[in-house]
């Protein structure tokens, strides 16, 4: 008996124990297992290590989809994305146009396509917004875990959106995001008890300011040199 000749039940179990690459590899040798590859019950869980893994054609999303997570260590994060946009150089916002929008435009197909999602995991996404977040929770009601990590540009727009939006809610994580307030942590408490919220370092960062800020911060500082 010829691999291809398995009934579909095998295949997927065959096609489980595969990482994204050799599955994609494995449907282009004949069109049963292509149908395989293509098969929503495949691909109930997805990992992604960098934004540019998004560009690939190698995974397949769909109404099976539970759990995604798209988590980026890099020092590249540190260095490059996580700086406010008005401090990068112009080199650094070059870099950053290459990938800056993947991750939204990601999330806006798997609010589409993928609304049976129960937990989703952003790690060293820089580039995300509230809205991106919030769109998604709007879209995948049944979602029960949130984690964001060293997301940065994301507020307190997020936590109202999970008190708004997610009702499946049982747990949120928002370590490591500069722009989350103790004001915000403190209205999912009161709004919604029963949710298992972490903040890991988030309320206690410096948050992003805007320039006439840092502007007026500069002008008091030498006046105070000048008079000391």
């Amino acid at each position: 008996m010829h691999l291809h000749q398995l009934n579909r039940e095998c295949l997927l179990h065959l096609f489980s124990f595969l990482d994204k690459d050799s599955r994609r590899s494995l449907s282009l040798t004949c069109e049963p297992l292509r149908d395989v590859f293509l098969d929503p019950r495949l691909w109930n869980l997805l990992h992604f290590c960098s934004p540019s893994e998004l560009r690939r054609d190698n995974f397949v999303l769909g109404v099976s989809l539970r759990h995604l997570s798209v988590c980026w260590y890099s020092s590249r994060v540190l260095k490059v994305c996580n700086i406010e946009d008005w401090l990068k150089s112009s080199f650094q916002r070059d870099i950053c146009s290459k990938h800056e929008g993947l991750v939204s435009t990601f999330l806006a197909h798997v609010c589409r396509m993928c609304p049976n999602l129960l937990s989703l995991k952003l790690a060293g996404c820089g580039h995300i917004t509230d809205q991106d977040v919030v769109s998604l929770l709007q879209s995948c009601r049944k979602l029960r875990r949130l984690q964001l990590e060293n997301c940065v540009r994301v507020t307190d727009g997020v936590l109202d959106g999970s008190v708004a939006h997610g009702a499946a809610l049982e747990e949120v994580k928002v370590d490591f995001c500069r722009n989350i307030t103790p004001e915000g942590l403190r209205a999912v408490r009161e709004k919604r008890p029963g949710v298992r919220l972490s903040a890991e370092r988030s309320a206690t960062m410096i948050p992003d300011s805007k320039p006439e800020e840092k502007v007026a911060l500069r002008r008091s500082l030498q006046k105070l040199l000048q008079f000391s």
